[in-house]
């Protein structure tokens, strides 16, 4: 699984030399990488249908309690099929979509790195290596929605996600660390075991706000929803990928493997129904009146997302029967929708559905792609569609919290409606009426393009033709994995004319009166976004803007290239720290019998050196400063030598040497200093000194004064020859810790250098020099 999940990293990394060669006949070798694991992934299916799961556990950080740890159950293998398997779909369409593009290989990179991010969220078994491929999605899923990044409003979408995904995953990394705390391991399927123990502690309730956070901000639940509809600004394949089947689902997956660990009491159903319900009528409600087909495709996408958060809220076997299904439902015909809508920009150059309509006659296979799609949104009995929501409203019907059970199948309801007439405003608007007379010459893109929608629509109706063996192999050992336990799923086309079938049928023909009689135009619209000023995409905006004004004082006052600046802050925030820790330390005591009456050359050297010091402060010539300052690190020589110290004197003295000829070298043809400050601004400087002098004194004095601990040096003499090879104890300490600082300063200049190559290697256009 290791590999499987590296796979797309490591190819990623492999375009990068020789990306220029998918330009050619040879893109079509990039299919191949989602194809392979999709049917690897399928090779387990038997096995895990049948009650298995697959660990892999691999050495890492062991330190940190951060492994390798892979699981394959029934929930993971259901959400690698779709990111490999709608993956596939997605490489073979953005191949020629975007043909001739001249980032075409950097797109492919990036949506190669993001399949690995996803698939490594799913088949993490470690809480902490879960929450690296998460975070790794959210900046691979910033690079694909920014692609476009000539066009403001794509880097702004993009900003925009990867801020409100980021600002989730912040909290979502505080949750795990306290619930891996807690249990005392990080291992996903140990925590399980400690249910009981988390439950109990009073960090709970804060534990779940942190992980819902995380999932609410990825999944676009209200008030978060606002980033999903903006990404829409992405490619086509961007879209269908990142927002009907893999990304967007990446929150209801954290819900839904965390169920069983954090689920089944009031905080955790409340909140994800309350959450989820609203979510899900909102959005469906909203998508009514959009006219772009990304922008309809955008909100029902949202609404779907709100109706699984509120079936894992529920909780009830019914619930997460629903759910398992539901997002196979979703995934194929959103996936379809989002391919179709991308091909009728492609070649239309609009996607206002006002402006669209009877491209049957020239788009025909399409055509059956969409309006396949619509009537599995829909819900119509034969397709895999009809199944999702018959479930749905047995989960509401059935729910423990009674009497909200019809309150609860009536938001369903609502919200269901919402959707047949979104659903058939994306998939059947288009190809309906008559042909506009400028759309009349168009013609069907390559097969490549339209073969995947039409596969994918043609999956819906034949697994609502067959749905015994789907929930048989793939969906009851999902809801198994959620629940904990045998679901007992029994999945047929026809269970019994009942209250359910009917509430299914009336939505149905609801749906079909709302989208006959909705008439969504730009007034409309416009109308529904004069309430953008309460919108919270409005309130975080101007949240946004706070912090950057924030920002941009805290920038001027404490980072404003000074050097001198820079330094007093510094200087002076240790001081206040330093002189903090010696005021509640308590008074210092000194033993006067221990200290020695200086001799007569010691008093010569503390004069010469302050002698030095003054000259050091008051000539205006850098050459005297330089020159000063090398007779001040010769006193220090020189006390060194009378206090037994020869080999620190050796290393002052060479220091000091080399660091004068240096000075000297460079400073020799500047000018003068320049007084920049007044006697006011050179008195507060003075001050600062001398107090910063006086407190390492009395530090000085303060270790002095307390017992000496033979702990550290104890064990130094027992181990240095041991374990660092080494007789003399001084050396190996100083080869440990210059070894360590050695290595982090290479790293820093390294990091240096490549920023230096990157501005000699810049070329701008005029308009960037502008």
């Amino acid at each position: 699984m290791l590999l499987a999940v590296l796979s797309g990293l490591i190819i990623s990394l492999l375009i990068i030399p020789f990306g220029k060669l998918l330009t050619t006949k040879w893109s079509f070798l990039l299919t191949l990488l989602p194809a392979s694991l999709f049917l690897y992934f399928m090779s387990y299916v038997p096995a895990i249908s049948a009650g298995s799961s697959f660990l892999q556990h691999i050495h890492w950080i062991p330190s940190l309690g951060v492994d390798f740890d892979f699981r394959l159950d029934g929930l993971s293998l259901l959400f690698a099929l779709l990111i490999t398997g709608i993956g596939t779909a997605i490489f073979f369409y953005a191949r020629t979509y975007l043909k001739g593009y001249i980032f075409f290989d950097r797109f492919f990179g990036y949506l190669c790195l993001f399949m690995s991010a996803m698939l490594g969220v799913v088949l993490s078994d470690n809480i902490l290596l879960l929450f690296v491929f998460w975070e790794l999605t959210s900046i691979s899923s910033f690079f694909l929605i920014g692609f476009n990044n000539d066009n403001a409003d794509s880097r702004k979408s993009a900003l925009t996600a990867l801020s409100v995904t980021g600002l989730g995953g912040f909290f979502l990394l505080a949750g795990l660390i306290l619930l891996g705390n807690i249990a005392g391991t990080y291992t996903i399927s140990e925590l399980i075991d400690a249910r009981e123990l988390i439950l109990n502690n009073e960090l709970y309730p804060l534990i779940l706000g942190f992980l819902f956070m995380g999932a609410f901000t990825k999944s676009a639940q209200f008030p978060f929803h606002f980033w999903l509809p903006g990404a829409m600004k992405a490619p086509t394949p961007v879209s269908a990928y990142l927002h009907s089947a893999t990304m967007v689902k990446a929150g209801i997956y954290l819900l839904a493997r965390f169920s069983p660990i954090l689920g089944g009491t009031d905080y955790w159903n409340y909140t994800l129904m309350a959450v989820g319900g609203f979510t899900m009528l909102f959005a469906s409600i909203h998508s009514l009146f959009r006219i772009d087909l990304k922008g309809i495709l955008a909100y029902s996408t949202i609404s779907a997302l709100g109706i699984l958060t509120f079936l894992i809220g529920a909780g009830t076997r019914e619930a997460i029967i629903a759910a398992s299904v539901f997002i196979l439902v979703h995934a194929l015909y959103k996936a379809t929708l989002f391919l179709v809508a991308g091909i009728i920009d492609h070649e239309t150059g609009t996607r206002d559905i006002t402006a669209l309509g009877g491209l049957r006659k020239v788009l025909w296979p399409l055509s059956i792609a969409g309006i396949l799609a619509a009537l599995s949104s829909a819900g119509l009995p034969l397709t895999y569609g009809f199944i999702g929501k018959d479930l749905i409203y047995e989960a509401t019907l059935h729910t423990e919290y009674q009497p909200l059970g019809w309150i609860l199948t009536g938001i369903a309801v609502l919200t269901n409606i919402g959707l047949v007439a979104a659903g058939f405003m994306a998939g059947l608007k288009p190809f309906t009426g008559a042909l506009p007379e400028k759309f009349a010459n168009i013609h069907l893109p390559y097969k490549s393009m339209w073969i995947p929608p039409l596969v994918l629509g043609i999956l819906g109706l034949v697994f609502g033709l067959l749905p015994g063996a789907v929930g048989q192999f793939i969906n009851h050992a999902t809801a198994d994995a959620v629940l904990g336990s045998p679901s007992d799923m029994q999945l047929k086309i026809w269970h019994e004319f009942n209250l359910v079938f009917i509430l299914s049928i009336a939505t149905l023909l609801a749906g079909i009166i709302v989208y006959f009689v909705n008439k969504p135009s730009a007034l409309k619209l416009q109308a529904i976004e004069r309430l953008n000023a309460i919108a919270p995409q409005r309130i975080f905006t101007r949240y946004a803007h706070d912090i950057m004004r924030f920002s941009k004082w805290y920038t001027n006052l404490f980072h404003n290239g000074y050097l001198r600046s820079y330094h007093l802050k510094i200087i002076l925030f240790a001081e206040l720290l330093l002189a903090y820790k010696l005021w509640i330390s308590g008074p210092i005591t000194l033993d006067l019998e221990k200290i020695t009456t200086p001799s007569f050359y010691e008093i010569g050297v503390i004069v010469i050196l302050i002698g030095a010091l003054y000259i050091v402060v008051t000539t205006p010539s850098r050459l005297t400063s330089v020159v000063a300052m090398s007779v001040i690190g010769y006193c220090i020589c020189l006390i060194f030598v009378f206090y037994s110290a020869p080999d620190l004197a050796m290393t002052q003295f060479t220091i000091d040497t080399l660091s004068t000829v240096l000075f000297v070298l460079v400073l020799y043809k500047l000018p003068s200093f320049i007084n920049h400050t007044g006697k006011a601004i050179l008195y507060r400087d003075g001050i600062i000194a001398l107090s910063f002098g006086v407190i390492i004194s009395l530090i000085a004095l303060r270790v002095w004064s307390e017992p000496i601990s033979e702990e550290i040096a104890n064990f130094y003499g027992e181990n240095a020859y041991i374990l660092a090879k080494g007789k003399n104890v001084v050396n190996v300490i100083l080869v440990d810790f210059r070894g360590i600082d050695t290595m982090f300063e290479t790293v820093v200049l390294s990091i240096a250098a490549l920023g230096v190559y990157s501005l000699i290697r810049l070329r701008l256009k005029s308009t960037e020099k502008e």
